[in-house]
């Protein structure tokens, strides 16, 4: 049987962060990736990093702490943190970032302005500093194994920092674009992945692609030493000396799992369908102690129709600036705004699940984002760009009661609900939901406009349109619990010798809170950091 020092299962963020924190500690390393595509959920995401008194934010002088981050996160715990683990990723996070950029696996700037999510929080920091974009990459420098990369063939050769949802104006010059796109240079999540990939690559870890792990190997003494499965379809096995490191992603994709762990209802996820829950499986059959199972990076979610991923399995994507602009506004199946439309995309979910004991239903499933022509002149809505033709998959009528009894909602109710809305914004202020008053709500509206009316616009001139927004997410965060040190633990609460984990395969060390833009990578590249380290380090 071949041999190494530490097994990395996942060659997503928190994977391919584990195996360079492993090499560099002196470890042998072997990623090993299930599918045949690198990058999983981090490639197709916006990339963005939090980190609390991060190194750039140190860097332009923008205060913060260790205190600051902690005080934040208690102040909106409902009971699922645990302080061992969460203070560690508070602790470890400007260790982590500043490791990866020295080893030339990540570059980032911070996100100007960009806030937290919850600014009434204490420690929360509302002009930003704790988010982090990351600068362009050329994909050229990986040569054959760019091709690798999940949704390599959708190019974003932008930053994050340049476009509305980063707060910039979406413009650049048609030159530089032009360029950026002959040298294959790509922002986002492709320049994370990119960048981690490069790092792992000059260092001789090379990932294995299509290796089915379907057990983990142990002693007598029940220490984790090793994975069998197949690759390819033939007998693959694979001995660590030191470890083995969960980094597998979520479990979204496994309708088995999802039915039985999540909260609510979920059918239209944002990740890529290899999110199955493979390395849930493999630490719950080692006796794998579980956590925050309930929860996940929610969003509502937007599907285009005939544009599934690759293995036909339904594609959606995060709607982010179309519930936010003005001359829009979200309804359920009553006719009824429910929310603050521009209120964060995590905590959202929390009005989709809402439960009526009376009918015993979720009233707020379906919901429409209902938007008017001025949106449609000046506004994106999913791949569509302003000016663009309005697709089929778009509802239109010429008046709100038409576009009501077409999209199956009390047409009367509607158009009560739209008079309602319109007199708030008329005069600047929404008292139903208070939509306009926070600054989040500001960041992705309309920055043309001043005051509530970045957000709040009338909806008034037809045609009216309508899409579905469904319940979906960025991933699970629920998985096998890990103390400080990125240990799996069992059961009893010992850790289990030899197996680590880290990303969404492990129970988010931040629980269910979503603290900001990039609250799931920020603690999935920490804990990637501290388990191949540990790991690393495990027979020393």
């Amino acid at each position: 049987m071949s041999e190494t020092d530490v097994i990395v299962l996942g060659c997503g963020p928190a994977g391919m962060t584990a195996a360079l924190a492993a090499h560099e500690a002196g470890a042998a390393v072997a990623l090993i990736e299930r599918f045949d595509r690198i990058g999983g959920t981090g490639a197709v995401s916006g990339g963005v990093i939090w980190v609390a008194d991060n190194p750039r934010q140190r860097a332009a002088g923008l205060e913060d702490s260790r205190e600051n981050a902690l005080a934040y996160f208690r102040s909106l715990d409902h009971g699922d943190l645990v302080d061992e683990t969460l203070e560690a990723f508070v602790d470890a996070g400007p260790e982590a970032l500043a490791f990866l950029e020295e080893a030339g696996a990540l570059k980032v700037a911070l996100l100007e302005g960009y806030p937290d999510y919850y600014l009434d929080r204490p420690g929360a920091k509302p002009d930003g500093g704790r988010a982090l974009d990351h600068d362009l990459f050329a994909l050229g420098k990986l040569g054959e194994w760019a091709d690798w990369i999940t949704a390599i063939e959708e190019p974003k050769p932008m930053m994050l920092r340049e476009t509305p949802l980063g707060g910039g104006s979406g413009v650049v010059p048609p030159e530089e674009l032009q360029r950026r796109m002959a040298n294959n240079e790509r922002g986002f999540g492709q320049a994370m992945i990119g960048r981690l990939l490069k790092a792992c690559l000059d260092r001789g870890i090379e990932p294995i692609l299509n290796v089915e792990t379907r057990r983990l190997l142990r002693d007598g003494d029940g220490r984790v030493t090793g994975i069998e499965g197949s690759r390819d379809g033939e007998p693959f096995q694979l001995a660590a000396r030191s470890g083995v490191i969960i980094a597998t992603g979520g479990f979204e994709w496994d309708e088995d799992k999802r039915q039985t762990f999540l909260r609510g209802p979920m059918d239209a996820p944002a990740s890529p369908p290899t999110a199955r829950g493979e390395g849930l499986a493999l630490a719950m059959e080692s006796g794998a102690k579980l956590g925050n199972m309930t929860q996940g990076w929610w969003a509502p979610t937007l599907v285009i129709p005939d544009n599934p991923w690759p293995n036909g399995q339904q594609r959606a994507a995060p709607v982010l600036i179309e519930r936010t602009v003005p001359h829009s506004l979200m309804v359920n199946r009553k006719g009824q705004r429910f929310c603050n439309e521009a209120a964060n995309y995590s905590s959202l979910a929390g009005a989709f699940h809402q439960f009526d004991p009376q009918t015993y239903d979720y009233p707020n499933l379906p919901a429409w984002l209902i938007f008017d022509e001025n949106y449609a002149e000046r506004y994106p809505i999913g791949p569509r760009l302003p000016g663009q033709p309005m697709p089929d998959w778009v509802t239109r009528a010429d008046t709100l009661e038409q576009l009501a009894g077409t999209i199956g909602v009390p047409p009367e109710e509607l158009a009560k609900t739209v008079g309602r809305f319109n007199d708030h914004a008329d005069a600047g202020h929404d008292p139903d939901f208070e939509r306009g008053t926070r600054v989040y709500d500001h960041f992705y509206g309309d920055r043309s406009r001043e005051g509530a009316a970045v957000t709040l616009g009338k909806v008034e001139r037809g045609p009216f349109y309508a899409v579905e927004i469904r319940m979906g997410l960025l991933g699970t965060n629920g998985g096998a619990r890990t103390d400080g040190k990125a240990r799996i633990l069992g059961h009893d609460g010992a850790p289990i010798a030899g197996l680590y984990g880290a990303g969404n395969a492990i129970a988010c060390p931040t629980g269910g809170i979503y603290a900001g833009a990039g609250g799931t990578l920020g603690p999935a590249l920490t804990f990637g950091y501290i388990a191949g380290r540990s790991a690393a380090r495990a027979n020393i």
